[in-house]
């Protein structure tokens, strides 16, 4: 089976349908990351997905108001944490953030999904594996911990333009991304087996183009994530590779 990240973003509005969502969506295979608000709750409505969170910071204590470390989302059962979203990084996140949030997340022995892609300004330029390159190596630069604590390392390729676009990248263009992220860590020698997986508007009508390549070891799944139909049938095709 591969690997099926639910990213629920600033959604549901309520705990009520948080708590809903997540009892509809309890299925072995899946990894859930709702908002910071809800993870206790969610958490406890789980007998069979796993906990994620959305973001973290990479301090352990001090006054940094608004933010969550490592520590806490540990102390609450989250065991995976998306780290460098697109979105994050359209909000001015800098590859050097993103690099001490990987790095915070695998000191605590949290599975840290790095997210890495690029815009469309620069997948027009031919930009693409320059960008992904840069935002690797940048994080891989603070890995030591992970290949320390031998813990599982997550990279996900979501190109910023494909996100909520209706517009995914094709399958082949995913492959090509992934074997350089491969061919990288291969050339670092670092001793990491990533899982390497892709975001971009995945739903269950397309999850089935992309998880049938080998080269892809699993979704990052956004809007469609909040339809449990929807993304409980991707884990049942996941299931078959």
């Amino acid at each position: 089976m591969k690997l099926i990240i639910a990213n629920w973003k600033m959604n549901p509005e309520t705990e009520f349908e948080a708590i809903n969502l997540a009892k509809a969506s309890d299925v072995s295979g899946l990894i859930i990351a709702p908002p910071f608000l809800f993870l206790e709750e969610v958490k406890h409505s789980l007998k069979n997905a796993k906990l994620a969170a959305q973001d973290l910071f990479w301090e352990k204590l001090g006054a940094y108001t608004g933010e969550v470390s490592a520590e806490e989302l540990k102390s609450l059962g989250v065991e995976y944490v998306i780290v460098g979203h697109s979105e994050r990084r359209a909000l001015g996140e800098t590859d050097e953030m993103v690099a001490k949030k990987v790095k915070a997340a695998s000191d605590a022995g949290l599975i840290p999904v790095l997210c890495v892609g690029e815009s469309a300004v620069e997948r027009a330029s031919g930009l693409t594996e320059e960008v992904v390159t840069r935002q690797l190596l940048s994080a891989l630069e603070l890995l030591k911990s992970l290949i320390s604590n031998s813990l599982p390392f997550i990279v996900a390729y979501e190109p910023l333009w494909a996100i909520g676009s209706h517009n995914p990248a094709t399958p082949q263009d995913v492959v090509k991304v992934l074997q350089c992220i491969r061919t990288l860590l291969k050339h670092l020698t670092l001793d990491l087996s990533p899982f390497v997986i892709y975001g971009g508007s995945v739903d269950a009508l397309n999850a089935h183009d992309f998880l049938k390549e080998k080269e892809i070891d699993g979704l990052l799944v956004g809007g469609a994530s909040l339809k449990p139909d929807q993304i409980i049938r991707i884990v049942e095709i996941s299931s078959l590779f």
